[in-house]
């Protein structure tokens, strides 16, 4: 390893097809997997996402790519690979294994430890700066004992955060979670040996700001993070949603929801090019991940991509549930870093 990394994503790739031709398998990452049924990959820190995909509408994959050979390693239950300036790791944590008490759920402890395994295996390998992370849990909206699964994950995920001296609010990484049909707690993360400089959207209550209507504990992410510690500048953007101050817009109109999600969006990208004056994110050259609650709002949806931002970005859709039970789609993306593959 030498140098300073330089990020690539292929994107959307066929989950069964080999690496395009002269791709070294040594510069991958990982990859994240989508598909009602997809299996772990066989070489590479593997993210699935176990739910039905929508456009491309067979099972596929986002490889992500360094432009130099890695290191790979396992520390705990997390499998990861890193050059000198990023790392990329996984973990699976299957919720049975734990039992639920009188004061904390199975979910809660799950989330806990696989939030503390992470933070573990970035302390083993250097890489403090967590910049990115995506959660994939099992019926999110599905209320157990009185609580959401969502905020008995949100509690679990701050507790690790508090119990490893990580910062609650200001500089956390961007983040999604979404609920999947069936599977293990999934988590794949981005991080970085320096600091990363979180975004924030003015148009919107920062998440670990929300009230204790949506829960005992905040949610623990920021809209965006931008990591200037490698060749160029990469942004994130976090699941983006119809929500402007802390409340959800446009109930049950979905064609509004994607409008409002796409101006949010506008609204961070100028943010994030204002924060880091190097960083100059143009819209056409993000990609895009959306997710679709319901499948018959798919078109509605895609129309409303399309005349907003037309046809240049990137966009692929799976099915899953957000959050919020009265948010219809969310939209996330990443940008400043190559994107190579069938445009959607």
């Amino acid at each position: 390893m030498s140098g300073g990394s330089k990020l690539q994503l292929l994107s959307p790739l066929d989950v069964d097809a080999p690496l395009p031709p002269g791709i070294d398998p040594a510069r991958v990452f990982g990859e994240i997997r989508f598909g009602e049924d997809c299996a772990d990959g066989d070489a590479f820190p593997c993210l699935r996402v176990c739910s039905p995909t929508l456009v491309p509408a067979n099972p596929w994959r986002a490889v992500w790519l360094s432009d130099h050979a890695l290191a790979a390693g396992r520390h705990g239950q997390v499998a990861y690979r890193h050059d000198d300036e990023l790392m990329y790791g996984v973990i699976s944590v299957d919720e049975s294994t734990f039992v639920d008490t009188p004061s904390t759920s199975a979910l809660q402890q799950a989330a806990e430890f696989a939030y503390r395994e992470v933070f573990a295996a970035l302390a083993h390998a250097g890489f403090p700066g967590l910049l990115r992370v995506w959660n994939y849990l099992p019926r999110i909206n599905e209320i157990e004992n009185g609580v959401e699964r969502y905020r008995k994950f949100n509690i679990g995920r701050q507790d690790a955060f508090a119990a490893c001296g990580r910062a609650l609010t200001g500089r956390v990484p961007a983040a999604s979670a979404l609920g999947v049909r069936h599977g293990a707690l999934e988590i794949g993360f981005f991080a970085v040996r320096r600091a990363l400089l979180a975004v924030e959207n003015p148009r919107q209550v920062s998440a670990y700001h929300y009230p204790e209507t949506y829960g005992p504990r905040s949610p623990t992410f920021s809209r965006a993070a931008v990591s200037s510690s490698m060749v160029q500048d990469v942004l994130f953007i976090s699941g983006t949603a119809s929500i402007v101050g802390h409340q959800t817009l446009h109930h049950g109109d979905v064609a509004a929801q994607t409008r409002e999600t796409l101006v949010n969006i506008d609204t961070v990208l100028a943010e994030a090019a204002r924060v880091a004056p190097l960083l100059s994110p143009a819209r056409e050259d993000l990609a895009c991940l959306g997710y679709v609650r319901d499948p018959a709002d798919l078109e509605t949806i895609r129309a409303e991509v399309r005349r907003v931002i037309g046809d240049e970005t990137q966009v692929c859709y799976v099915q899953a549930d957000v959050c919020r039970t009265d948010l219809l789609v969310e939209i996330e993306a990443s940008g400043g870093h190559p994107t190579q593959g069938a445009r959607s």
